[in-house]
């Protein structure tokens, strides 16, 4: 029963800061490119793959920190879902670049970000 209570705090606290994040970026850079989603995505890619080489290959931490920090909190925080309907949007109001560039983006970087996280949390001493 705890990990789902795990899950769910790290969940709410990762949704929190999705929310008031997005809603940052995106008064700051203004909502013709879905930036704030992006900021999400890439960030996150980066923290998951930070905090997977930290609780898998350096720490002796219990595993219930794996249900609260990735599963929780960046499961919540990451907006894969918002992205997808952010694309279609884009789409269906006739930019098609606009949405290529913002899957392309994306993926690359959220792939890079991931490879990112594992460098840097394996490189933690």
């Amino acid at each position: 029963m705890l990990k789902y209570v795990m899950v769910g705090i790290g969940g709410c606290l990762g949704s929190i800061l999705r929310f008031w994040l997005g809603n940052y970026v995106g008064s700051k850079m203004g909502t013709r490119f879905p930036y704030g989603t992006f900021v999400i995505n890439i960030t996150g890619s980066f923290l998951i793959g930070l905090v997977f080489a930290f609780l898998t290959e350096r720490s002796q931490w219990s595993p219930y920190w794996r249900y609260l920090i990735p599963i929780g909190f960046i499961g919540g925080y990451t907006t894969f879902s918002s992205f997808e309907f952010e694309t279609l949007r884009t789409i269906q109001e006739g930019q098609f670049g606009i949405g290529l560039l913002y899957v392309m983006s994306s993926v690359v970087l959220g792939l890079a970000a991931v490879w990112g996280g594992l460098v840097a949390g394996r490189a933690l001493p």
